[in-house]
């Protein structure tokens, strides 16, 4: 087993917490695939506005994911990232592949989000009763960035209206 570098938490948190940090990152990578499937696919007023934004909002999770497989790692754990374990562990709804209007996208993204900032907050808890500060400080970092890329994909205008 690897080295674990948290050496102040006891074994059955750092368990929970490791536990706990792959479930987030099943979420992240289903979403930032959920994410780019809708980059590829959208259409309408707007386009390129949007098209650009899903960029940036899939580099915000792709960095979150790092974050928590890295942070997995240093507590002697193993991310557990592979497509197939995304696929089987991911809390999320399986996201839509026949739509292609932009409002259609926006909605499933939004949908999508607030149940992942949803799950996000509980692990903050979850990280507070375990005792695990840095943990729920990287929590609260993912969810405060994916509640800003939420009302950024929210707000468009051409969606919107």
């Amino acid at each position: 087993m690897p080295q674990n570098f948290v050496p102040f938490l006891k074994e059955n948190a750092r368990k929970e917490m490791i536990a706990v940090l792959n479930e987030r990152l099943a979420d992240t990578i289903d979403l930032s695939h959920a994410v780019k499937q809708a980059h590829w696919n959208l259409k309408g007023t707007g386009f390129i506005g949007v098209h650009e934004l899903l960029d940036d909002v899939t580099a915000n999770l792709r960095n979150g994911a790092d974050d928590m497989a890295e942070r997995i790692a240093m507590m002697g754990g193993l991310a557990q990232g592979t497509s197939k374990t995304v696929a089987e562990k991911s809390s999320l709804e399986p996201y839509p592949t026949d739509i292609v209007k932009i409002e259609d996208h926006v909605a499933a993204l939004v949908e999508r989000y607030n149940a992942y900032t949803t799950k996000l907050r509980e692990g903050i808890e979850a990280a507070d009763e375990a005792g695990d500060e840095d943990t729920a400080d990287l929590f609260t970092e993912v969810s405060r960035a994916a509640e800003k890329d939420a009302w950024f994909i929210g707000s468009n205008s051409s969606a919107a209206a």
